[in-house]
């Protein structure tokens, strides 16, 4: 289908299910998605964070539109369950896959032994994905995968691609963010392959803080953030507000295509507006791609069948 034919088709309120919504990111993408009239689903680990999220996008979006979902992305238990629940809630869209582990200076484990960063991140997203993706509009639905200009310094062990060796607390954000890119993008290569119109698109918010962005007494902030970037917040970072503008426009804007990376336009991508832009090479590497792709269905036990949607 042409990407005019899915703009034709494509509904002007749409269904978004933002996980991690109830702070940061998730939770700034979740109010502005609400602002623009979709209806959104709060897949939120925390039930009582998600309901003050909840509280805090009514108390500045009338007639918002909010689902709330259950979804513990460190528990591929949880993760079955979800999208089991996600089937009675309608028609879906859009997944926006954002919420995530930032940082642990020990190794820390998800509910399945897996180091939480990468279990997190990549992991219980791409099971997530699997499960999810029947349940989205065949035409025009959309996969949004957080990405970070953290892959810049990562690489993945060509025999370790999931990073489940010698831990490295302050590289294994990154290399859990360089794994949801590259599933990303070779996501969007093989729903192309099977002649699927559901778009994957990688996105990210470049340099956002919370200590930038707009007050929401009601929503916890997702980390501490150290006093010389909160200085700096104002010429070389954005708040997590408009980090989120990459997130939304992947997730509903015109003009989005599969594969493409979305995230600000401003010099080395800390800050500005959302754009198109350049990824690193090894985010789009098929062979390690595909190396990961089969380790996380072996890690996972879900398979995506992708022939199964057109």
């Amino acid at each position: 289908m042409s990407a005019d034919a899915v703009a034709d088709r494509a509904p002007s309120r749409r269904t978004v299910v933002v996980t991690g919504a109830s702070a940061g990111l998730g939770y700034h993408a979740a109010e502005q998605l609400a602002a623009k009239g979709h209806r959104v689903v709060l897949a939120v680990r925390n039930p009582e964070r998600g309901a003050a999220a909840e509280r805090s996008i009514r108390r500045h979006v009338d007639d918002a539109d909010l689902a709330m979902l259950h979804l513990d992305l460190a528990d591929l238990t949880s993760v079955r369950a979800a999208a089991e629940r996600l089937a009675d809630l309608g028609p879906v869209h859009a997944l926006l896959n954002n919420a995530g582990v930032v940082g642990s200076a020990e190794r820390q484990e998800t509910a399945q032994g897996f180091e939480l960063q990468v279990g997190t991140n990549h992991l219980g997203h791409f099971a997530w994905t699997a499960l999810a993706l029947p349940l989205l509009d065949q035409h025009v639905g959309r996969v949004v995968h957080l990405g970070s200009i953290a892959h810049r310094f990562a690489t993945l062990d060509p025999r370790d691609p999931l990073a489940t060796g010698r831990y490295e607390g302050h590289r294994q954000y990154a290399r859990s963010k360089l794994a949801v890119m590259l599933f990303g993008f070779e996501l969007a290569e093989r729903l192309a392959d099977a002649g699927s119109s559901v778009a994957s698109v990688v996105a990210h918010p470049g340099l956002a803080l919370d200590a930038a962005a707009p007050p929401r007494p009601d929503v916890a902030p997702t980390r501490s953030e150290p006093a010389w970037m909160r200085a700096g917040s104002g010429w070389v970072a954005q708040g997590k507000d408009a980090g989120a503008w990459p997130l939304v426009h992947a997730a509903v804007g015109d003009g989005v295509r599969s594969g493409e990376y979305w995230g600000p336009g401003g010099p080395l991508q800390f800050a500005g507006a959302p754009a198109v832009v350049p990824a690193r090479i090894r985010a789009h590497d098929r062979t390690a791609a595909a190396r990961l792709w089969t380790a996380s269905e072996r890690a996972t036990g879900v398979a995506f069948a992708l022939d199964a949607l057109v």
